[in-house]
């Protein structure tokens, strides 16, 4: 029997291999995977019935169109943050095949159909964005190149992105897909990263007016059984963007009035998975990885002697040791994302880049 690495993986096939690069293999192995494909839109005629790399060619892979942007995401993160990879020039072809120009107006096309402007929103475009964040930061000039060519169907989804965020009356509390507490923060990021401000003022401005009264949230009723995102955290994660430390603090005490103050660690249980080759179930693993950058950035928002800051970090270190030996080849279902939420945990990519407030 091969034996299983930290993320469940052999270790037949490259033993050497460092963290990022086994989560790289992942992606790398999804992003022209064209099945099995999960495809998601309204039908208007035949023409909308086609392969996926017909519809999509360049994110057709990885079982769905956001699973694939994030598995591209991972591909252009580990060029910024492990220069050492093993993997780099594997890495280069394969967003090579995906970057082009042609590929893009595909893309652009496809969204651009009628009854599209919703498509994918709110957590596929924050994943979109996040990855133009993602080569915005590169000095590389084919990273630098690669933004140009995503280009188009950026401004596209922002603008989209700012008709639809005055339009929207209340945020989206789910722990899967539809959560905007989560994907307003990528925006977020997004819009300090490239300096779009009319976009960061619309988000602060709305993040503001659907949560700056929140109390008492209910984190004792999570996760739901198919959560990958927690409805608390994650709000929490996001208000520490937009408020500074002891603002934060003051805002958390009453969000979350429970949280310890002693350093202990098991105030908060990590999610179990007893079938990690249902799609479904499999997105608790992702909850683990999720609360744990959430609690890591929870935990940096608050001023240095904030006394619950230390059993958030023991909480997220919990969190983080379950969801890393989750991350496995060994079942489609969470291969083909759950590398892209390990690297975002790994690289603290929430907590680097503009996504802290002043």
């Amino acid at each position: 029997m091969p034996e299983e690495s930290a993320t469940g993986m052999s270790e037949t096939t490259d033993a050497k291999l460092s963290l990022s690069d086994r989560f790289a293999r992942l992606a790398l192995d999804c992003v022209h995977r064209e099945y099995p494909n999960k495809i998601s839109h309204v039908m208007q005629s035949d023409d909308d019935a086609r392969a996926p790399h017909e519809l999509t060619p360049a994110f057709y892979g990885c079982f769905d169109w956001h699973s694939s942007v994030h598995g591209h995401w991972l591909l252009v993160r580990t060029l910024n943050t492990a220069p050492e990879s093993t993997l780099e020039d594997e890495i280069r072809t394969k967003l090579a095949q995906s970057f082009t120009a042609q590929n893009i107006a595909g893309e652009l096309a496809y969204y651009q159909r009628e009854d599209r402007a919703s498509f994918e929103r709110p957590y596929g475009i924050a994943w979109f964005l996040q990855l133009i964040a993602e080569l915005e930061e590169s000095s590389d000039p084919q990273l630098s190149e690669w933004r140009e060519t995503l280009r188009p169907l950026e401004a596209e989804i922002v603008a989209n992105t700012m008709v639809w965020l005055p339009k929207l009356s209340y945020p989206i509390r789910l722990g899967t897909h539809n959560q905007t507490a989560f994907a307003f923060g990528l925006i977020l990021d997004y819009a300090r990263t490239v300096g779009d401000e009319a976009l960061e003022e619309t988000l602060i401005d709305k993040i503001r007016s659907f949560h700056l009264e929140d109390v008492n949230c209910p984190i004792g009723y999570e996760p739901s059984g198919e959560d990958f995102l927690s409805p608390c955290l994650m709000e929490a994660d996001l208000m520490r963007r937009i408020l500074p430390p002891q603002e934060f603090a003051t805002w958390l005490s009453g969000f979350l009035p429970e949280l310890p103050e002693n350093g202990r660690a098991d105030w908060l249980a990590p999610g179990i998975v007893l079938d990690p080759s249902d799609g479904k179930l499999v997105h608790l693993d992702g909850v683990n990885l999720s609360r744990a950058w959430a609690l890591e950035g929870m935990a940096a928002g608050l001023p240095e002697r904030d006394p619950r800051r230390a059993g958030l970090v023991a909480a997220a270190e919990v969190h983080k040791k379950a969801g890393i030996a989750a991350v496995s080849d060994e079942h489609y279902s969470g291969s083909h994302w759950l590398a892209s939420f390990a690297t975002y945990l790994e690289t603290r990519r929430g907590l680097t880049g503009a996504g802290k407030a002043d």
